[in-house]
């Protein structure tokens, strides 16, 4: 750190601990406000006076000490809880804009009920976004009764809830959602016909729990709105039938970080032979080369209990940082059929894109932001870089005294998964309570059967069994457990020492606490942070530690294996190795990752800005139509809307095969992102003259009439069904982590952000030998 930085820093930690001052001076402030003596009546009196005084345009800043001593008391008559000082600290941050840090079990809950109520009196409206519906369901209901009782309304929102359910829950005062299917909410309404056909109001304030997942980790993921499916050729199975046939090192290899697959000669002889088609690498052959490289793709890469679980006859992918199902997510392009014909499942057939918005744009939307984690502050660049929100520490209630042992790291994962036994048995003996992070389903089952065959009973949450986890979780603090997980316990969970009983609390703390125990060292610090955290809460005693190996994915794909001395990798030990260096690496590597990401995202950003760009100046004028503000008749109303819709549809298209093969433009010494610009602002500008031509055309047909039936028979006429999906583009990020990425590996990382109607040329240029 150079001397710049050095002093940047100081000066920031400098700002941090006079604004950490200005909170708890108002903190203190706030719990001298003694309401012990009003009644219940008097209470919601001075509510209704804040919500007058607010709603009349007074600053919130001026209220907001009187509002949060007001919540305080409620909370402490509904629910029996009144706020620490530190939690409302935590609670003037929020409002004030920030991003607010508090460890695990600090109550960020009930903290973010004070600004969500200040910000709520003024009827416009406030939103929690959660991290998944069981989050959102709970904090509404387990938090509703202070705001319900100082004269608000609160509503959680819940997939496959009814059209009038949900507009409902959003006109509530506070609405607990999760952040996808509030974006799905807002695709739905982007393409309603009429203003009664929304759910959602103008947005106003948001508070973002999790926040360092929802705004850094899924920021970039596509939420997408399609209709009506296209009649499509479904052979997936005949390219999963080739790609079983086709074996490693002889008909095709990986890039160095097995990102990526390629035919070799050999293979691509074997499949020119087995699909009879000839040169494989025409132009004619080219949608021939395209599946197939989707089919070897699924077939090669993905791992079934590790990227995918099949339950219920359907593929449901895995998210690689929580470890929990993706709910509703699809992989990009044929992916997803090549996938579904590889385990022999009937494909879903795709439809047109009708509207996509990522959730870095959703938020944006928001006048007002704020949020809350357990962990931000390594990622505060990143928060402050992108959302212009910056990280605020608030210091724990209880000082947290878990011990983070440092890793121990074996030679090859046999003598780790030997390691990690005999630890888990051991510890288990003395009947202190045990977490054991995994990194897949698949691991999370093969440690829990070598556990049972030592006579080490133990609960498993993964993805096969996310239906229980509430149940698990409740349990995983009691004495003697011992809960086998994926990183599905790492995030929105609090593990309670004794389940929850006092007395077993009490002698689980006598037995140190939990011990959690990690697997692997993930690519982001902040998922193996996470997992630390679910021991220590509120000053509980606690310890983690994490086991690795050298056959780690991680050490094999970003070359930490390069830095090992060379004596150690022929070494086949059951001790660990006792190397610092190594543990640094690994912690320099992480480090490494995270700004590698951060870089991939403003990357992608340069791609899909200029897209919400003019999303948002149609949409303007849409919305503006379909409120009225633009005087029509209700035929030319109909009728713009309808080609607002189709013109955009058909510029998404036209944009997703632009950017398939954008970076080509680099082979030309062309700027790929400058070029992506022109062409599609070039479309966009012909956008407007398109829908003023076809509008005056269909005017013309319709006369003078509002007759809803001839809109039907002219074919203006909404999708029969939509539906919604996430598109899943870890691949496409993944790609561009190489760390040295040169020649071949520049042209292989490409390849799989161009995604697979690109890779026949990428392909065809490592068979001529130009980039060998």
């Amino acid at each position: 750190m150079n001397i710049v930085d050095k002093l940047v820093q100081k000066v920031k930690k400098r700002d941090t601990l006079h604004k950490l001052k200005g909170h708890r001076d108002k903190a203190e402030t706030i719990m001298k406000r003694d309401l012990r003596e009003w009644n219940d009546d008097r209470l919601m009196a001075e509510s209704m006076r804040l919500q007058c005084e607010a709603k009349a345009g007074a600053p919130l800043d001026k209220l907001l000490i009187d509002a949060y001593a007001l919540v305080c008391e409620a909370a402490q008559r509904t629910l029996g809880m009144r706020p620490y000082e530190v939690q409302i600290m935590a609670a003037i941050a929020l409002h004030e804009g920030n991003l607010v840090e508090m460890q695990t079990g600090e109550g960020k809950t009930l903290a973010a009920v004070m600004p969500a109520y200040l910000n709520a009196i003024t009827g416009k409206g406030v939103h929690v976004l959660t991290f998944n519906d069981y989050l959102a369901s709970r904090d509404a209901e387990w938090m509703g009764p202070i705001y319900r009782f100082l004269g608000l309304s609160v509503v959680a929102v819940q997939a496959g809830m009814s059209f009038a359910e949900k507009k409902q829950a959003y006109s509530a005062d506070i609405t607990y959602v999760t952040a996808k299917e509030a974006g799905f909410d807002y695709l739905r309404d982007s393409i309603a016909m009429t203003a009664d056909d929304t759910v959602h109001r103008a947005f106003h304030y948001v508070i973002v729990d999790e926040a360092d997942s929802l705004l850094l980790d899924e920021a970039r993921v596509p939420l997408v709105i399609a209709g009506e499916a296209a009649a499509t050729r479904n052979d997936g199975t005949r390219f999963a039938d080739v790609a079983k046939q086709l074996h490693r090192e002889e008909h095709f290899v990986f890039d160095e970080f097995k990102r990526n697959v390629y035919l070799t000669e050999a293979g691509s002889d074997k499949v020119e032979s087995l699909l009879h088609c000839g040169n494989l690498y025409d132009s004619h052959n080219s949608h021939l080369l395209t599946s197939l490289n989707c089919a070897l793709h699924a077939d090669a890469l993905l791992k079934r209990d590790i990227d995918y679980i099949v339950r219920d006859g359907r593929i449901e992918l895995i998210d690689e940082y929580t470890g929990r199902v993706a709910e509703n997510r699809h992989l990009p392009d044929g992916l997803q059929a090549a996938l579904e014909a590889k385990e022999g499942l009937s494909s879903k057939a795709g439809g047109q894109i009708l509207g996509t918005i990522t959730l870095q744009h959703l938020l944006s939307i928001y006048p007002e932001i704020s949020g809350m984690t357990a962990t931000a502050q390594v990622s505060a660049f990143e928060f402050e870089e992108i959302y212009s929100l910056q990280v605020v520490q608030i210091p724990p209630n209880r000082p947290c005294i878990r011990i983070d042992h440092p890793h121990k790291i074996y030679t090859h994962k046999e003598a780790k998964l030997k390691a990690l036994v005999t630890e888990i048995a051991t510890i288990h003996a003395t009947g202190r309570p045990i977490l054991i992070g995994t990194s897949s389903v698949e691991e999370s089952g093969i440690l829990a059967e070598c556990l049972r065959q030592i006579g080490v009973n133990c609960h498993v949450l993964n993805a096969k069994n996310d239906s229980e986890e509430a149940e698990i979780i409740a349990k995983a603090g009691e004495i003697g457990a011992v809960t086998v997980s994926t990183n599905m316990a790492g995030r929105g969970v609090d593990i309670r020492l004794g389940g929850g009983d006092a007395k077993q609390a009490d002698v689980a703390a006598k037995l140190d606490g939990l011990y959690v125990i990690g697997t692997l060292a993930n690519e982001s610090i902040r998922i193996n942070d996470q997992l630390r955290g679910r021991a220590g809460r509120q000053g509980d005693p606690g310890a983690s530690r994490f086991f690795l190996s050298l056959e780690d994915d991680l050490i094999l794909r970003f070359g930490i294996d390069k830095a090992i001395p060379s004596s150690y990798k022929k070494l086949k030990q059951d001790e660990p190795l006792d190397e610092a260096m190594l543990r640094n690496k690994i912690s320099h590597i992480q480090h490494v990752i995270m700004g590698q990401n951060f870089h991939i995202r403003q990357e992608l950003n340069y791609y899909s800005d200029m897209v919400e760009d003019q999303r948002r100046i149609l949409y303007k004028d849409r919305h503006a139509i379909l409120t009225g503000e633009t005087p029509i008749s209700p035929s030319e109303q109909r009728v713009r809307l309808f080609y607002i819709d189709k013109f955009w549809a058909e510029h998404l298209a036209y944009v997703s095969y632009i950017r398939e093969g954008i970076h080509l433009e680099g082979l030309a010494n062309l700027n790929p992102i400058n070029e992506f610009h022109t062409q599609i602002i070039q479309a966009f500008d012909q956008i407007p003259a398109k829908i003023e031509e076809e509008t005056s055309i269909m005017l013309a047909k319709l006369g003078n009439l509002n007759d809803p039936s001839r809109w039907e028979q002219l074919g203006l006429k909404s999708p029969s069904s939509t539906w919604t999906y996430i598109i899943n583009d870890q691949y496409s990020q993944k790609a561009l982590l190489a760390p040295d990425a040169m020649g071949p590996d520049i042209i292989g990382a490409i390849s799989l952000v161009l995604k697979p109607v690109v890779k026949p040329v990428l392909d065809w240029l490592f068979r001529t030998h130009r980039w060998r």
